[in-house]
């Protein structure tokens, strides 16, 4: 009877890894390129809606991204630097991101550095 408990743990154990995984896979990615004198931001987030981007560059206001298979994108001059964060579905969304900052409110922005 006890080889059975150990063996039904082994499996939850397993169902676990996998469910972790699964999820991990659903996770957004955040990545930059660079073109010229622009840098374009991508969130990668198939589980979403809508998406909105906001930075510092126009006092925060609401830039709509486009969209193509999951793949969230928006492009903006590279020669400056500006704090930015994500609007997803309705809710603040601060992906990973090398450099934040603490704002006003107490949340925490994204800071895009060009020489970075």
């Amino acid at each position: 009877m006890n080889l059975k408990v150990r063996c039904w743990g082994a499996k939850f154990i397993r169902l676990g890894v996998v469910v972790g995984v699964l999820a991990l896979g659903a996770c957004s990615t955040h990545f930059y390129g660079f073109d010229e004198d622009k840098v374009t931001l991508y969130l990668r987030n198939s589980q979403t809606e809508s998406m909105v981007f906001a930075c510092s560059l126009d006092g925060y206001e609401s830039r709509q991204l486009k969209q193509h298979n999951g793949l969230w994108e928006i492009s903006l001059p590279s020669d400056s630097s500006f704090r930015y964060f994500y609007i997803v579905d309705g809710e603040i969304f601060l992906p990973p991101c090398p450099l934040k900052e603490k704002d006003d409110f107490g949340a925490e922005n994204c800071i895009f550095e060009p020489k970075l």
